[in-house]
């Protein structure tokens, strides 16, 4: 999810924290070229012994000298031929003993993703992300303490993000599955809310419930020169995909506030595909280059120099694939996706350096236009400001009311109208308004560049740790 840079070069974020991350805690290939990422396992069999070739022999010889053996009824005969060979038996294959909790082992991940996420993997181990020693490194021997990991890092605190980020990598396998030309994008966001939920096991109905486990933020569809922060809401007219559409999914899970922000762009039109590699590499290498005291101007300097190596060709004309200059990556706060510190796009002066334990979203933005946002019509999602007062005083119920369900369904994650209208409640745009007017709730818009380009998006989710980063969101699809 992108961070809306501001023009006075104050790289911050929306729902930005007012201090950095607590050390104590903390799109793309081909579609159907990933493979399955369901928690799955194979018990094999323990070897059996089998006959050799001698005992084979011996079976033909039996079957021979028995046609040659004298009848039992002449007395006193005498013959040298040798008495039957009885077959050996052979061993029974004997079966590996099945390991506690192995019956999860033949679950498999349904269609759309509705089995718990518990029930696949029942002893709680989610796997690590992808790891990068770093390039450069404060630290010497990074490889020999490699395995102090844990010291560094909470384990309540890896076990939700390496679950967090399960279930996004098993919602969007199933999502570059089926998702089609012909779909609605009301189906298609419902779909993965669905399914994280699921995943999860937090529907998210109960006051409370949502703070535990769910989405991170609106899930974001954009398409072609919608670059950021669209998705589908109740009364909108309905938007199908079409075969010549570049579609972006942006989507956020979180457990206890800790949130695995991922996104990926899928294309039906092998013509974009320029367009999607060179966002992807920009992100790879914006992942390549973060790493301990490394300075955010490096980072966005070779992002920059990644992705405008690339050009694109649409309809018989060539187009340079250009950064978003006013979106930028950030670092991730407990239950804040943008936690105070920005990643531009773009070569500049920030010298802030990225810290040890520190979250960061790494994503990037290409585009055939004009390479600089504006805000669209419409509203993408609320969030509660953090510095907002508990208790105020509001002229509308409707507003008090909705600011208590606010409180206790999405705290400081930002939420959108599907989201409100799923607990069972309606009519509140009045409520709405009165509290965006009096400062407590801040509304945004989804964000566009000029009609007739198309853009795209890329973003993963890393950790810092002491001697390596773990790339969190990494999957076989991008």
């Amino acid at each position: 999810m992108g961070s809306k840079t501001p023009q006075n070069g104050d790289h911050g974020g929306y729902g930005e924290a007012n201090s950095p991350v607590e050390t104590n805690r903390a799109g793309g290939e081909p579609r159907g070229t990933h493979t399955s990422r369901d928690g799955d396992g194979c018990l094999g069999d323990a070897g059996g012994e089998g006959d050799s070739d001698d005992d084979d022999d011996g079976a033909d010889k039996e079957t021979s000298l028995a046609t040659l053996e004298p009848p039992s009824s002449i007395v006193g005969a005498t013959t040298d031929a040798p008495k039957k060979r009885k077959k050996p038996k052979l061993k029974k294959k004997k079966k590996n003993k099945a390991p506690e909790g192995a019956a999860s082992l033949h679950l498999k991940q349904s269609s759309p993703p509705r089995i718990p996420l518990s029930d696949l993997f029942p002893n709680g181990d989610y796997a690590e992300g992808e790891v990068q020693l770093y390039t450069r490194g404060p630290k010497a021997a990074a490889e020999a303490r490699y395995d102090d990991l844990r010291r560094s890092h909470d384990a309540v605190f890896l076990h939700n993000y390496r679950k967090a980020a399960e279930a996004h990598r098993q919602t969007r396998q199933w999502l570059q599955d089926t998702v089609k030309p012909g779909d609605k994008l009301m189906d298609v966001a419902n779909g993965i809310d669905d399914s994280v939920r699921a995943l999860l096991g937090h529907a998210g109905l109960e006051p409370g419930d949502g703070l535990k486990a769910g989405m991170g933020f609106p899930t974001g569809l954009c398409l072609n020169n919608q670059v950021a922060h669209y998705t589908p809401n109740p009364g909108q007219k309905d938007v199908v995909i079409q075969q010549k559409d570049v579609l972006t999914v942006d989507f956020g899970v979180h457990i206890n506030g800790w949130i695995v922000d991922s996104a990926f762009t899928m294309s039906f039109d092998p013509v974009y595909d320029n367009l999607l590699a060179a966002v992807k590499d920009a992100t790879n290498t914006g992942v390549k280059t973060a790493g301990i005291d490394v300075r955010i101007c490096d980072v966005s300097a070779a992002i920059q120099e990644a992705m405008e190596c690339y050009e694109v060709e649409i309809s018989g004309k060539t187009y340079p694939i250009k950064p978003i200059r006013n979106l930028s990556a950030h670092n991730i706060g407990h239950y804040h996706i943008h936690g105070g510190k920005s990643i531009p796009f773009v070569k500049n002066s920030d010298t802030t350096k990225m810290e040890e334990n520190e979250v960061f979203a790494i994503e990037t933005f290409g585009t055939t236009g004009r390479g600089y946002i504006y805000d669209d019509a419409g509203i993408y999602g609320y969030g509660l400001k953090e510095d907002a007062p508990l208790k105020v005083s509001l002229p509308l119920a409707s507003a008090r009311r909705l600011h208590k369900t606010i409180r206790e369904n999405f705290g400081t994650l930002v939420f959108c109208r599907r989201y409100i209208e799923r607990l069972g409640v309606d009519r509140y745009l009045a409520g709405m308004n009165s509290l965006i007017s009096h400062g407590i709730v801040e509304s945004y818009e989804p964000l566009r560049d000029i009609p007739g380009s198309y853009s795209a998006q890329f973003e993963h989710t890393l950790i810092l740790h002491e001697t390596h980063k773990e790339i969190l969101s990494r999957g076989d699809d991008y």
